[in-house]
């Protein structure tokens, strides 16, 4: 599985489909932020936006021309999860297709077009597709393409995704899927994040044997327990050559609600577009702090804000929308 911040041919996006109008009762809103972001992201690669045939129209008017549309029944839009994650071997590219079961939910037929969509895209790529025993999303896992995983307990472990499964049985799974070696297990998901406990909230790697940790300086936030205790857990963290990694932390946003429920806001779930970043941030403080931290790491690379809350209204943010398919060029 190579790092994020390897070349990319293309980048896989899914149009919001409302298919909740309770859950999503800014739809508009949220599309608007998916089409910002990939009209940024498409200045550096090509991008596509998988989309219902009824919301096609609508998808190309909001996001231009130059972004793809492709045709394939989805049911929700996060493309980091139920999409695929790509591998490769250096010569050729494949598909791994985990099961999904709509965040552990149980999945009913409201979300079954999402369990069938990874597949339905590696076909459409004509690529060979390695179907996983687990139940996974793409937004649980992170690599630094040197044979080390970042992931979470709550979402590997989850007994509503894998009843029973350990860490051992877990681990030999990922390395035979994604050809990593080395894990780092973090706990806990931000208050309210709707995955239940996804990584890319949390913490990421850099090229530079980096991890960006987002943190909390509060005692009496309801996220700074689970904060302080992955960012100990960093802190002893080694590289597949026994190094450590340097802890640079990212302050969280401030509080803010929707739905009467925390949002799960976090400046570390960017992606890592060709030659930029393309980054959420949130009409907060905190904002410019946070730039320029993705700067000042990211110095090769062009960093883009794009408007974060939107997105993040329908329970992700710009990498759970994203997911990077690797050139092999």
């Amino acid at each position: 599985m190579p790092a994020e911040w390897q070349r990319h041919d293309r980048c896989w996006m899914h149009w919001p489909t409302g298919i909740d109008p309770r859950r999503y009762p800014n739809l508009d809103k949220m599309r608007q932020g998916y089409a910002n972001t990939a009209r940024a992201i498409v200045e550096f690669e090509p991008v596509t936006m998988i989309a219902n045939k009824s919301d096609v129209e609508e998808c190309q008017k909001l996001c231009g021309e130059k972004v793809e549309n492709m045709e394939i029944r989805i049911d929700d839009s996060w493309a980091r999860d139920s999409g695929p994650t790509f591998v490769t071997n250096g010569l050729s590219i494949a598909g791994v297709d985990w099961t999904f079961n709509n965040y552990g939910e149980n999945i009913d037929f409201s979300y079954k077009n999402d369990a069938l969509v990874a597949s339905k895209l590696i076909k459409h790529l004509n690529m060979e597709c390695f179907q996983a025993p687990i139940v996974l999303e793409g937004g649980a896992i992170h690599t630094d393409g040197n044979g080390t995983l970042m992931v979470t307990e709550d979402v590997l472990l989850d007994p509503k995704r894998n009843p029973r499964l350990t860490k051992k049985e877990a681990e030999f799974i990922l390395s035979k899927y994604l050809g990593v070696e080395n894990f780092i297990w973090l706990i806990a998901a931000l208050e309210y994040d709707d995955t239940g406990g996804h990584v890319d909230n949390l913490a990421c790697f850099t090229p530079f044997n980096q991890i960006l940790a987002l943190s909390e300086t509060d005692s009496e936030d309801s996220n700074y327990e689970r904060l302080q205790e992955n960012r100990n857990r960093l802190q002893h963290a080694k590289n597949i050559n026994g190094k450590s990694f340097d802890i640079i932390e990212i302050h969280q946003p401030a509080y803010r609600k929707f739905l009467n429920e925390r949002m799960p806001l976090s400046y570390i779930n960017f992606y890592m577009a060709n030659q930029s970043i393309i980054m959420p941030v949130f009409d907060d403080p905190r904002d410019k702090k946070a730039i320029e931290t993705i700067k000042n790491i990211f110095q090769d690379r062009t960093v883009i804000p794009v408007e974060g809350l939107s997105i993040v209204e329908g329970g992700g943010c710009v990498h759970c929308i994203t997911q990077q398919q690797p050139s092999i060029n």
